[in-house]
């Protein structure tokens, strides 16, 4: 299966946390490539990934407007590289693409030569059969929808930081 979370609300890299944690309790061999986000912040996933022995790669730099484009660019296409190669390696039974989806719908500098959709979209759809592979973050990309066995949609409704609350650790760190 191909399973993509997006949307504008909360919980999509929450909702490819449980679906791994459930994955391993089964005994699936899971890995985890975050797109943007940097092992340079506390991740709350990231760090019960290590205790469950899930491999976890944190292969961005940050936000778009904390790095270079040149750094950023780099992020993009060793995290792909290392994301295809997972995908394709038939050596896990589920690999989770998390914030795949922003770091496609990158507009403030050119990433189609380190990032190309195409690309994307024909690994996906050519993955070995036994692989799930789980794509999360806001701003899916039609084509990412179309080629998904499932899409859900997170929506806000109401959320706290409209309210100035910011990032809170455990919840959305």
């Amino acid at each position: 299966m191909v399973i993509v979370y997006t949307g504008d609300g909360k919980g999509k890299t929450t909702a490819a946390v449980g679906l791994a944690v459930r994955a391993a309790g089964h005994g699936k061999k899971v890995i985890v490539i975050q797109f943007i986000k940097s092992p340079h912040r506390p991740y709350g996933e990231a760090k019960i990934f290590q205790q469950l022995g899930i491999p976890v790669h944190q292969t961005g730099v940050g936000f778009t407007w904390t790095k270079t484009p040149a750094e950023h660019r780099e992020a993009l296409q060793k995290g792909w590289a290392l994301a295809k190669e997972c995908v394709q390696s038939g050596m896990y039974d589920v690999v989770i693409l998390d914030e795949l989806n922003v770091a496609l719908a990158i507009t403030s500098f050119p990433i189609d030569d380190v990032l190309p959709l195409q690309d994307v979209i024909h690994t996906l759809a050519n993955k070995p059969a036994h692989t799930h592979v789980i794509v999360t973050g806001r701003g899916a990309k039609e084509e990412m929808i179309e080629l998904a066995d499932l899409v859900t949609e997170m929506k806000e409704v109401k959320h706290y930081y409209r309210e100035g609350v910011h990032a809170i650790k455990g919840i959305d760190l």
